[in-house]
């Protein structure tokens, strides 16, 4: 009986030590966005998953929405200061104080997904962009890519490039900046107030993200027109940042179990975001959306500008000249493959 009791002892011992490791460890991570958001809401506790998972259970990190510790804007400023042991981003919301992540977050006529991805971890963009996060001691774990986006929301017909002049409209990033420098007046709002401010009149126009994401923000009821394509952000990232007196604390396997669960996070959101965009769209012309593509006189406009601002962003920083020069340089390196592959389509 004494034996039998012992042996039950010291397996309700080893599975409480399976669910709750003596040594575990408990991080606090807040997003930018809500946890309720599309694709982008539930991706850093996806990630926070499987950590757990990979980790046995020994790395807890509880994952907060937007505004639980700080507001949106000031989370880099948290992470950096330890205030926050972690952070989920927009990459590019952080440009003012690293200019380099403008050019990673939106690169206008910049590359796809796929080319994104190969030159961030096969061509030497972590490496670069590490350096500009280095001074403010944080670590960037790229862990989510975004796959091109709409050209954004419109209260007004966009059919010459006289239309963006005086237009008032929500865009980050260098994309933002284009239109600033073809006449329009642009504002960076947060996601949860763009609604409102689309639908009060406060702008005109507004671009957030994919059809998937905007559609579960309901831009649908409040405006017009749905253009494309999302010339000002092919792709993008998304990242986990982490302060780097936390990041130097972790021992090496958790800090290698992080990264492999951001590849992870990378593959299962791709996926996600190319099943979900049909629906979307359909979704949006079914409310009444007029969904069409810029004239190509636009593009062609936008396209002209966008490189006169990345010419000018790279003279102001030499860390996004590196950036620039190098995925400029990978883009063409990598292309004739893609142009060789290509397949009619008739």
């Amino acid at each position: 009986m004494k034996k039998r009791l012992a042996a039950a002892l010291v397996a309700a011992s080893i599975l409480a030590g399976a669910v709750a490791p003596a040594s575990a460890q408990t991080f606090d991570l807040q997003s930018v966005f809500g946890l309720n958001t599309p694709s982008i809401g539930p991706s850093p506790k996806l990630w926070a998953e499987r950590v757990k998972l990979m980790t046995g259970g020994k790395v807890n990190i509880n994952v907060h929405g937007a505004g639980d510790f700080v507001p949106p804007f000031e989370v880099f400023g948290a992470v950096s200061s330890g205030a926050l042991q972690m952070g989920f981003d927009w990459i590019g919301y952080w440009a003012n104080q690293i200019p380099v992540a403008n050019l990673v977050g939106s690169m206008p006529f910049g590359p796809e997904p796929d080319i994104t991805l190969a030159w961030m971890f096969k061509g030497g963009g972590l490496e670069i962009i590490q350096k500009a996060y280095d001074p403010h001691n944080v670590v960037v774990l790229p862990c989510h890519l975004v796959g091109a986006e709409a050209g954004g929301w419109f209260n007004k017909e966009i059919n010459s490039v006289d239309d963006l002049k005086g237009l008032n409209m929500r865009i980050a990033g260098l994309g933002g900046k284009t239109l600033a420098k073809m006449g329009a007046n642009t504002q960076l709002v947060p996601a949860g107030e763009i609604f409102v401010s689309l639908e009060t009149g406060r702008i005109d126009a507004a671009e957030f993200s994919a059809p998937q994401l905007d559609v579960g923000l309901g831009f649908q009821r409040v405006t017009k027109y749905y253009y494309f394509p999302g010339w000002h952000q092919p792709s993008s990232w998304d990242s986990i940042i982490i302060n780097k007196a936390v990041w130097d604390g972790l021992g090496a396997d958790t800090q290698q179990v992080m990264k492999e669960a951001c590849f992870a996070n990378i593959a299962w959101n791709l996926a996600d975001q190319v099943n979900a965009q049909a629906a979307a769209i359909k979704t949006i012309r079914d409310a009444g959306v007029d969904v069409r593509r810029f004239p190509d006189d636009v593009l062609k406009a936008m396209y002209a500008t966008s490189k006169e601002v990345l010419a000018e962003e790279a003279k102001n920083d030499p860390i996004f000249a590196e950036a620039l020069a190098s995925l400029t340089a990978y883009m063409d390196s990598v292309g004739e493959w893609a142009h060789l592959q290509a397949l009619p389509r008739e």
